[in-house]
């Protein structure tokens, strides 16, 4: 189903003051060679809930830092909230992952150029999981 007007322009608005806020909370933290950037926003239809993907560089603490933006999720909502009070009445609940489609297109390429060739070493390929 195709995103209405009202959730792409919500989407871009949480996503514009998100850079904004983890930019600053890393500064502010002391962290130094970290980059955050919110590479797309989602909002449900009913405006309640909002998946936000990020990519965060260096890769090795991409976790650490998830696990922290996780915990301090409401501190995060409510910088949100203060800046987007005239254009938003509810804020939605925010839900934050790892976007790791720059890594998967890498090993695309790497694979096109016969670098990592999954025909030739088949141990590349991910082992299914079968449920």
């Amino acid at each position: 189903m195709e995103e209405t007007q009202r959730q792409k322009k919500i989407a871009s608005v949480l996503q514009q003051d998100l850079v904004d806020v983890l930019q600053k909370a890393v500064t502010q933290s002391g962290l130094r060679g970290i980059i955050i950037s919110v590479t797309k926003v989602r909002v449900t239809v009913d405006l309640s809930n909002a998946k936000v993907y990020l990519s965060i560089f260096p890769k090795d603490k991409s976790e650490a830092l998830l696990d922290g933006i996780a915990s301090n999720k409401h501190l995060i909502k409510h910088e949100l909230a203060q800046r987007t009070k005239n254009q938003l009445r509810k804020m939605p609940e925010l839900h934050f992952y790892i976007d790791d489609t720059l890594e998967y297109i890498d090993s695309i390429e790497r694979s096109l150029k016969g670098k990592d060739n999954p025909i030739e070493n088949p141990d590349l390929l991910d082992k299914r999981k079968k449920s």
